[in-house]
């Protein structure tokens, strides 16, 4: 009888610790979300019209890109990853649309989202890219651009501000118009 009572009160003993814990967790957690909100920065939404932040990435081959040195041309600029199945397939696409517009003052930089050298170099030669590809390690030109869904494409024209921006895959089709939109004249 005595050992019943010792079971009862340890498992009453047991059952409010853990509903203590749960408690604190759920206390924890809301106060954390609460604080995210309060200090969380805010990252202004970029629309068309607005001036493209400038940033400046190396590409695969080490060689510096800075947005501001491509004013006066037209930026496709393709933020991305490998796991991404529909940036997979737009690659191709972007490539040969790359190649028919590259001389008409349209260039692409694609923009990976902090992957390994090794996952993006891979990738690179996999599909024979001729366009420069950069990684953004820190993310910190994401957060510029406030990417969200990849892969998503930010078409500056040669006044260097942003003529629209594209989520989602895209076909050659809209590449290739998207391409001539931003177009020098």
């Amino acid at each position: 009888m005595a050992e019943q009572k010792a079971n009862k009160s340890n498992k009453k003993r047991n059952r409010a610790i853990m509903r203590s814990a749960i408690l604190s967790l759920l206390v924890i957690a809301i106060g954390y979300t609460i604080y995210n909100s309060v200090t969380a920065e805010d990252v202004e939404v970029l629309k068309a019209g607005d001036k493209a932040p400038d940033f400046a990435l190396l590409d695969m081959e080490g060689n510096s890109h800075k947005l501001s040195d491509y004013e006066g041309e037209g930026v496709f600029l393709n933020f991305w990853g490998t796991w991404c199945a529909p940036c997979v397939k737009e690659m191709p696409a972007m490539d040969r649309q790359f190649q028919e517009y590259e001389d008409q003052g349209v260039n692409v930089l694609a923009v990976n989202i902090a992957q390994s050298d090794f996952e993006v170099q891979s990738f690179v030669d996999r599909f024979g890219l001729s366009f420069p590809v950069a990684i953004d390690k820190s993310k910190s030109v994401m957060t510029a651009y406030n990417i969200r869904p990849l892969p998503t494409t930010v078409l500056v024209n040669p006044e260097g501000e942003i003529q629209r921006i594209v989520t989602g895959e895209m076909t050659e089709e809209d590449i290739k118009g998207f391409m001539e939109e931003i177009r020098p004249q």
